[in-house]
């Protein structure tokens, strides 16, 4: 991609000129996956240092996750759920809200803010899933980066499968992909393949919220 105009007339910026900032301190609230992940990894016989081996961190850092002491990073997650052959539906879980009746509604299609199933990750990130259930193929979220917030280090790009589109709603959010930069406004928009190195952070001294969409990320599965 190698050039992008948002609706605020947004430009690519050449490779590092964002993402310098340090994420401000906020509370800690564990992403409470580390139980799911831990099962799935002893259900197909990995141990612990085997799996951190394979996604390039420490086995000490793999446990803290594993026990909901640490959150995972955007990268980090991605990289543990692919290598344990994991969707993102199976990472946020489905458990049996109690049932809330709301006048005009139809059971099992509407989302409320507060049954959305939520993960919390590295640097104050947070997913809220926007549909009521599981889908294989679709992650729909809603998504904060507080101020200073990165989806992974400036020097470490994510890689996928499937195809992204997102559209900033508050704040200003710095996107690489590939060698590009692009500065995303409110009401700016974008969509990339996720198989193409990229990256996201906050721009600014505002939270961004945005809506994602991945299409497709489980068909990309990692050869060994």
């Amino acid at each position: 991609m190698s050039s992008y105009r948002g609706l605020s007339g947004s430009h690519p910026r050449s490779a590092g000129g964002y993402g310098k900032s340090v994420a401000v301190a906020r509370e800690f609230e564990p992403s409470k996956i580390g139980t799911r992940l831990r099962e799935e990894r002893e259900k197909r016989g990995i141990s612990l240092r085997e799996l951190a081996r394979r996604v390039g961190v420490s086995p000490s850092l793999v446990s803290q996750i594993e026990l909901d002491r640490v959150n995972p990073s955007v990268s980090t997650l991605y990289s543990l759920v692919t290598e344990l052959g994991m969707t993102m539906s199976e990472v946020f879980g489905d458990s049996e809200p109690e049932p809330v009746v709301h006048a005009g509604s139809s059971d099992g299609i509407v989302e409320r803010p507060e049954t959305r199933r939520v993960i919390n990750l590295a640097s104050g990130v947070v997913w809220q899933r926007l549909t009521p259930h599981s889908e294989s193929d679709v992650e729909f979220l809603h998504v904060e980066y507080p101020v200073g917030a990165e989806s992974c280090p400036a020097n470490a790009l994510v890689t996928h499968g499937g195809r992204e589109y997102g559209y900033v709603t508050s704040g200003t959010l710095g996107v690489r992909v590939g060698f590009d930069e692009y500065e995303l406004r409110p009401d700016d928009s974008i969509a990339f393949d996720s198989s193409s190195p990229h990256r996201l952070w906050t721009i600014g001294g505002e939270p961004v919220q945005a809506i994602w969409v991945v299409i497709g990320r489980a068909a990309y599965p990692r050869t060994q």
